[in-house]
């Protein structure tokens, strides 16, 4: 990592600036490993290079036994965030402002980092361990700042060193972007899993891109959703190390040809180069920091045209850059248009390519040169989070066979015993296809591999199956083969082939066949020409488009498939993947998401991790959950109430502030927080490495001690509701159904006189938030549409503080470290059986917060650990959604008189002039694309209004 050749630290100290230093032990007391700081001496230069001797000794832990626990103090700190204003800046030094400060203090904190970060290296290195790579599209980190110093248990030196600077630690913090290499629940996933395996001290690194755009930042405007692009890389990073020694190639397009050995070669075609950037990830209360590699793209300066350039052709010049670079501009780039397809199937390759180069090359180095490639399995682990990864399996499988010389039976066999796939979906159209075309123009070595597998599949279901029953044989064939709408191979199609029907005549005797034609034989001639020249007069029939099934690869080629929640799981199993479950039970298993709680509770709500911090009697709880145990005999206790009950408020006081400044509305901190947003998995606080086959259990009842115990009583003063719901929009979230129970609300209170309405209605907040997909119209609809509902109802002065909406712009990780620790009622209310886990509620459970939900996701298994009574239930269950589905489409469902109540008082221009025809008539009609409430709004419209009644009855009694 960052060290010298020779094994040394090296510190250079130029002394002609202002700021003038000597070198200050940091961290040791052992005098044969120094981390330096600097403090202002006189004017002198000097290099010195302090070697490390002897060798530093590593433990069984993997924690380096020279380095001290001791902590450096505020007055080190500063110092070192003084000399790095000035000796690695990034702005001009003729002011000390935030900014500049937020990236002396990250530099600050980045040096303490790399040291553990090479410890950790090193005895990975040493001991040859098996590593776990976690390979994902997307890591939702949020900020770093707080949430490294926190794990380095250092933040109140921090807070103390920037006091002395005259600035506040929270100043400071806010001036850090979030990372935009996310957008929902599987980046907040990816990065969770990080943080909790360098918590346990697993030796395992992430894998991603480098997106310099992220996905976008999303504007409001009086037309709704508008994206941007993210500047989060403008000013820089400061938390990454770029290797510019780490760098491997990546084609595309070319051809493959037979060599003379008889091996095949993938030559031609477009080359470019991934770099790799290194972003440290702290494990909190150990030394162990692991590393998250992210990929960017370039060209080797020799492809610059400068001929081209010269010749005044500057576009051409430098296309071969702009083709690579624009690999790593955004995440998710739309995918309407054939160059969105080809962009986003090279972002996915380079993500596997460049990635298993890496794995395979660090195997080789560690083997010391004489790699046994079958004990590759056991030293190497790659987890696949969700399907965007699932081209390592045909790259994996090339690079054993075309560079390392394997056999097909062997590369298969090693590749299967090395890689595994989580599934994040049961939606059909979230399930990926690729076009073979496609496919097989941009990687046409890969196909060919992909081809090879799927025989392989074949043979093994005809093994498994026999022949016997050729229809049966036939439909797992169609259903489990990989490639889609292809013809079966010659030597198994023949299985299929229908005998030709020999006639039989009254008697029951064969008819021979004879030349006479009767006139009834000529009827029947001339009806099969006419019937002939009219179907040539019709439109061509389509014929289906082959396809590559990314998710049936997966679980072919590897030796675990998870679902993330206990429904989803058995979803996965029953559902989705039937046939491959029946043949491989073994394979499935389920692995409910995890978050930590130290980000969760600890770091983004001081207040309350210190009122519990207080009555459990130390801050064990933090990695040891079950000690939260011990809150349930203070559950009675009025004093816990009132701090847990003040913690909220002072949460909530912030919420209004930040809501002030994003929005312009105000709101009520006495109001209670009505919230719905997405992302971001938690659970039973599994943090399990599921190619390594160690899982890591915090049991779920412990945090959710929190809920069960102390919330109730904690609500009991409580008289005004802030419901809040922030996720992704998409419509089997079901955004659509909250915002139509919030307009019903409306209505009814704009029918009563004033006096009825503070009677009868709790005051409510009601926040949403969440990104629509730039190309999902349906989505964006949504978005507009609760926009127009609050700025209708916040204007409404009959209304006032009784009832806001507000959508909160541009929702991220930062913000939801806001929102949460403030919600006193979340909803997580997706169409059953659609949700994969959808756990952030989890994260609103575990600080203090009502939830209302489905029978959905990890809902399920909170339901399960917090009692009935506790979690406020509506809606269909997964197992009779087809059948409503088809009620619908039998023209049998009636819909409550309350939901065409409230459809026809949205049309009614309630809510401005816009209309919203299209968006009230998908929740309309019996079938059709976009139509047919295919999401059961209105079937669970009902009974989420129940659902909202009851928790806030319960809250009006215990007030």
């Amino acid at each position: 990592m960052a060290t010298s050749s020779n094994g040394g630290a090296v510190m250079a100290t130029l002394s002609h600036c202002s700021s003038n230093a000597r070198l200050m032990d940091f961290t040791s007391r052992n005098r044969s490993s120094k981390v330096f700081l600097l403090t202002r001496v006189k004017p002198s230069f000097c290099v010195r290079c302090v070697s490390i001797e002897p060798k530093q000794r590593v433990t069984e832990e993997g924690v380096l036994s020279d380095l001290s626990s001791f902590p450096p103090d505020a007055a080190s700190i500063a110092s070192s965030i003084k000399y790095h204003a000035e000796f690695t800046p990034l702005f001009s030094c003729q002011n000390f402002e935030p900014s500049k400060v937020f990236f002396a203090t990250a530099q600050s904190v980045r040096d303490a980092l790399i040291t553990n970060w090479n410890a950790t290296y090193d005895f990975y290195e040493k001991m040859s361990v098996k590593q776990a790579y976690y390979l994902s599209m997307e890591f939702l980190q949020g900020r770093a700042l707080l949430n490294a110093i926190g794990n380095l248990e250092l933040t109140g030196e921090y807070a103390d060193a920037l006091e002395k600077l005259g600035y506040t630690l929270e100043t400071v913090a806010s001036q850090e972007p979030d990372a935009a290499l996310g957008n929902g629940g599987l980046g907040r996933l990816a990065s969770c899993f990080l943080d909790s395996l360098a918590t346990l001290n697993y030796p395992a690194w992430g894998y991603g891109l480098r997106y310099k755009y992220g996905l976008f930042k999303q504007h409001l405007t009086k037309d709704g959703q508008e994206e941007v692009a993210e500047n989060w890389l403008e000013i820089g990073n400061p938390w990454e190390i770029v290797r510019n020694d780490v760098s491997y190639p990546v084609k595309f397009y070319g051809k493959v040809v037979m060599s003379s050995d008889g091996k095949s070669r993938w030559i031609g075609g477009e080359d470019i180069m991934a770099v790799a950037y290194d972003v440290p990830i702290p494990g909190y209360k150990t030394k162990t920091t692991i590393n998250l590699r992210l990929w960017s793209t370039k060209v080797p300066s020799d492809q610059f045209d400068l001929s081209a350039f010269n010749a005044g052709e500057h576009t051409k010049a430098c296309e071969a850059q702009a083709n690579a670079e624009k690999i790593c501009y955004i995440l998710y780039p739309g995918d309407e248009s054939e160059e969105g397809k080809i962009l986003r199937l090279k972002q996915q390759y380079t993500l596997c390519s460049a990635s298993l180069q890496d794995i395979i090359a660090r195997f080789e180095r560690r083997s010391g040169g004489n790699a046994r490639w079958e004990e590759f399995p056991d030293k190497v682990a790659v987890q696949m989070n969700d399907t965007h990864p699932t081209l390592c399996i045909p790259e994996l499988m090339r690079i054993l066979m075309d560079l390392k010389g394997m056999s097909w039976e062997e590369a298969w066999r090693i590749t299967q015993r090395t890689v595994a796939y989580t599934n994040h979906t049961v939606l059909p159209e979230a399930l990926e296809k690729w076009s073979y075309e496609l496919m097989q123009r941009l990687l046409p070595r890969h196909v060919e591999i992909i081809e090879m597998i799927d025989k392989q599949l074949i043979e093994d279901i005809i093994s498994e199956y026999g022949t016997s029953n050729p229809e049966m044989l036939e439909k797992k064939l169609v259903t489990m083969r990989i490639l889609e709408n292809f013809d079966l191979p010659a030597s198994v199609a023949g299985l299929f082939v229908k005998p030709e029907e020999i006639p039989i005549d009254k008697t029951g005797e064969k008819v021979e066949a004879t030349d006479a034609v009767t006139v009834a034989d000529r009827d029947e001639l001339e009806g099969e020409k006419k019937l002939k020249n009219e179907a040539a007069n019709k439109e061509p029939v389509s014929i289906p488009p082959k396809m590559v099934r990314m998710a049936n690869l997966c679980v072919v080629a590897g030796h675990t498939v998870n679902g993330v929640a206990e429904i989803h799981s058995e979803i996965v199993k029953k559902e989705v993947f039937n046939d491959f479950f029946q043949l491989w039970p073994e394979k499935f298993q389920n692995k409910t998401n995890g978050v930590t709680p130290r980000r969760w509770i600890h770091f983004c709500n001081p207040e309350l991790s210190a009122v519990i911090t207080k009555w459990i009697g130390s801050k064990d709880w933090i990695l040891k959950t079950e000690k939260l145990a011990e809150l349930q005999k203070f559950a009675d206790n009025e004093d816990l109430q009132i701090e847990w009950r003040a913690a909220k408020r002072i949460n909530k006081i912030k919420v209004a502030s930040f809501l002030k400044e994003k929005t312009g509305y105000s709101v009520n901190p006495d109001a209670m927080f009505d919230i719905q947003v997405s992302f971001s998995p938690f659970n039973r606080l599994v943090s399990s490495i599921l190619t390594l086959g160690i899982q890591i259990n915090r049991p779920l009842a412990y945090i959710l001690i929190i809920f069960t115990f102390i919330l109730p009583r904690c609500h009991a003063m409580s008289t005004k509701v802030v419901n809040f719901q922030v996720k992704r929009i998409h419509e089997y979230k079901r955004q659509l159904l909250n915002i139509l129970g919030i307009v019903y609300r409306y209505k009814k209170m704009k029918e009563m006189t004033a006096a009825d309405r503070e009677v009868k209605f709790v005051p409510r907040v009601c926040l949403f938030g969440g990104k629509a997909f730039s190309t999902y119209v349906q989505a964006k609809r949504i978005v507009k549409f609760i926009t127009d509902v609050g700025a209708t109802i916040n204007h409404d002065p009959d209304i006032g503080d009784l009832l806001k909406v507000v959508f909160v712009p541009d929702y991220n990780v930062t913000v939801a470290e806001l929102l949460i620790p403030a919600s006193e009622l979340s909803q997580h209310i997706s169409t059953a059986g659609m949700e994969a886990s959808g756990t952030s509620n989890m994260k609103f459970a575990m600080n203090g917060c009502i939830l209302i939900g489905t029978l959905d996701g990890a809902n399920v298994e909170i339901r399960q650990e917090v009692g009935e009574d506790n979690f406020f239930l509506f809606g269909a269950q997964a197992h009779e959604i087809a059948a409503l589905r088809k009620e619908r489409a039998a023209g049998k469902f009636v819909p409550d008189e309350r939901f065409k109540e409230v459809k026809k008082f949205v049309r009614s221009g309630a809510f401005g002039p816009h209309n919203y025809d299209e968006l009230m008539g998908s929740l309309e009609g019996n079938e059709g694309y976009g139509r047919a409430d295919y999401f059961l709004v209105g079937k669970d419209f009902p009974s989420s209004l129940n659902a909202k009644r009851r928790s806030i009855l319960l809250i009006e009694i215990k007030g």
